[in-house]
């Protein structure tokens, strides 16, 4: 079996030259800037509202099961869905063992500042901080 039959029509076969593919983060990013307000009034609410002192925010383009949903891609035309959860719910699910819960707190950036965003992609997840004011203001 040669490449093709394995990858099926690639697209300089079309005619079409091959684009390089994006990154991912690049359109997280566009989608993060588009989200921040509503990412930044559900953080208020849930620190408000003593649910928790350290919200953090799931970004994934797939499924996951924890957060509550609050920002869904399928109905805002983006690339990412956004997910509301907490520190607490992330030892519970055990995604930060109880031992590391005093180092994540320790680089945990301040709430009112920077969301917290747990990025979920295939080839794994890693946690980032994003202004919520980038290049406004």
């Amino acid at each position: 079996m040669d490449r093709e039959e394995l990858l099926g029509a690639t697209p300089e076969e079309n005619g079409a030259p091959q684009k390089k593919q994006e990154s991912p983060l690049v359109s997280l990013e566009k989608d993060l800037e588009f989200y921040a307000d509503a990412i930044k009034e559900v953080a208020i609410e849930i620190m408000v509202e003593g649910i928790s002192a350290h919200p953090i925010f799931i970004a994934h383009q797939h499924e996951v099961n924890i957060g509550e949903l609050i920002l869904n891609k399928e109905e805002l035309n983006t690339d990412w869905t956004i997910q509301a959860s907490t520190l607490e719910e992330f030892v519970e699910k055990g995604i930060i063992s109880k031992e590391k819960k005093e180092p994540f707190l320790k680089v945990y950036k301040k709430p009112e500042d920077f969301m917290c965003v747990f990025v979920i992609v295939p080839e794994g997840a890693n946690f980032i901080y994003y202004p919520y004011k980038k290049g406004r203001g």
